[in-house]
């Protein structure tokens, strides 16, 4: 279900400007905002003049506004039906002091319309109000075009993008993450910095996976938790020739991390997916793992925390399932193809039809077919397609990234696993920039285009370094 989004709305207004446009400009934000399903959070005429922002007075009534709805706050939109008076509209943003995003639009002025009657000035306005925040230390983001009628279709995808933006930026902050197993020791990829997550408000939980083998032990097939999880599984993907047995064991490792996570007040994980569990318990987690993320709390494969924060950075933009991938193959002699696989855990929002529960060919030369059953089994379906990838940089003490957009195609690939063709224009330079900066194999994929909501969710809200390649 899409998160009900409500922002704050500050009018701009400067007095030897035509007022009536303050009137005007703030019903028709209030509208556009409506029109999208967004709640809007701002002065009414009734408690500073045309409900709009002008005086240190008029900014303390804001910030006191503003504080009294802060827990459902997303974002700020400061609107300039004219100039607006620079010095109140950031005096209102500081003394909120809401730590959200914030949007600068203005409206354009009418050529025909120029005499002092109807002059607006908000295109020369929205540098004053933008000189200001910088001087404050306040960052925000523009709408693409530097004029834009709130009523314009141009806005209308502006406050998609900017909605967006406010998810990844509120979704992050103060996130609890869930570490399930310790890193393969094949694996150092995946190492990451549980400090440097922690200075972004993101703590890491870790549960070792002999807890979870010992619950599972102690957990009956009738247990009520098992049945639903089993009942789920079955409802999901069709199970094909999968066991029982082995059906049940998914059915109580579903069960014992839904527990822990709840209990824990846990948003997302990343699990030790071999091999442990499949020589011990004698099941593989994809199906799992799965199901979590097509229910929007992703879950990475390999403990892979920083992929699995790539995954719900993008899930949070689009409101739609991730899935983690490895940069896999090349396909034939295109330079802007590549194959993205894994083996898999794949969200079933991902596939074709025909999708299935398989076994994981892959691990079942060494632990045996037996102990390899709940993978998910099919082809990547074709359409656009956004990529992130955020790592910790313990040598330079920050979170790095990198993003970017292309698209599943329909070309034809025979394998196995979870598997899909990806064509990105300038592949090659992507390529070589992932290898140069030494970032991961792995990378988070969403059936999106909501490349830019994150990058300047995580560069300019978040201060991680971000490269988007375009």
């Amino acid at each position: 279900m899409a998160k009900q989004m409500t922002m704050g709305v500050i009018v701009g207004n400067r007095g030897f400007f035509p007022s009536h446009l303050a009137t005007s400009g703030r019903l028709e934000m209030v509208a556009a905002l409506e029109a999208k399903g967004i709640k809007p959070i701002v002065l009414t005429p009734e408690e500073t003049a045309h409900g709009a922002v002008e005086t240190y007075e008029d900014a303390k009534k804001c910030a006191d506004l503003f504080k009294k709805h802060a827990a459902e706050i997303d974002g700020v939109i400061i609107t300039l039906p004219n100039f607006g008076e620079e010095r109140g509209l950031a005096d209102a943003l500081r003394l909120a002091n809401l730590q959200v995003p914030v949007l600068i639009q203005a409206t354009p002025d009418h050529a025909a319309k120029m005499t002092i009657a109807f002059r607006r000035d908000s295109f020369c306005g929205k540098m004053s109000i933008c000189n200001n925040l910088k001087q404050y230390g306040i960052p925000y983001s523009l709408t693409r075009l530097h004029t834009e009628a709130p009523d314009s279709a141009e806005f209308s995808a502006d406050l998609e993008w900017f909605s967006a933006v406010c998810r990844i930026v509120r979704g992050l902050k103060n996130v609890r993450f869930g570490a399930i197993g310790a890193r393969p020791t094949a694996f150092n990829t995946v190492r990451y910095s549980e400090k440097l997550l922690e200075r972004s408000g993101i703590t890491v939980e870790t549960l070792d996976l002999s807890e979870v083998m010992g619950r599972i032990g102690r957990m009956n097939d009738t247990d009520d938790a098992a049945q639903q999880k089993l009942a789920s599984i079955k409802k999901y993907i069709p199970v094909g020739d999968t066991p029982d047995a082995a059906l049940m064991k998914m059915a109580k490792l579903g069960a014992v991390i839904d527990q822990w996570m709840s209990a824990s007040e846990l948003t997302v994980s990343a699990v030790q997916c071999w091999t442990s569990l499949e020589e011990f318990l004698g099941i593989v987690p994809c199906t799992v793992m799965s199901m979590m993320s097509e229910n929007l709390i992703p879950s990475a494969c390999e403990v892979d925390i920083l992929g699995t924060l790539s995954m719900y950075a993008l899930t949070l933009a689009s409101e739609t399932p991730s899935a983690l991938l490895d940069w896999n193959n090349n396909y034939g002699d295109n330079p802007d193809k590549a194959v993205c696989f894994h083996c898999s855990n794949l969200p079933k929002h991902f596939f074709n039809e025909g999708v299935k529960m398989d076994f994981q060919q892959i691990i079942a030369g060494t632990v045996g077919k037996e102990n390899t059953h709940g993978t998910l089994d099919g082809t990547v379906k074709a359409g656009a397609m956004s990529f992130a990838r955020f790592s910790t940089d313990d040598f330079a003490g920050q979170i790095t990234g990198y993003v970017g957009e292309g698209a599943f195609t329909n070309d034809p690939l025979q394998t196995f696993g979870g598997a899909g063709v990806v064509e990105i224009p300038k592949m090659q330079e992507l390529l070589r920039f992932i290898c140069e900066s030494g970032f991961e194999h792995h990378v988070a994929a969403n059936f999106s285009t909501t490349a830019a909501s994150v990058h300047e969710a995580a560069n300019k809200y978040l201060g991680w370094k971000m490269h988007w390649h375009r």
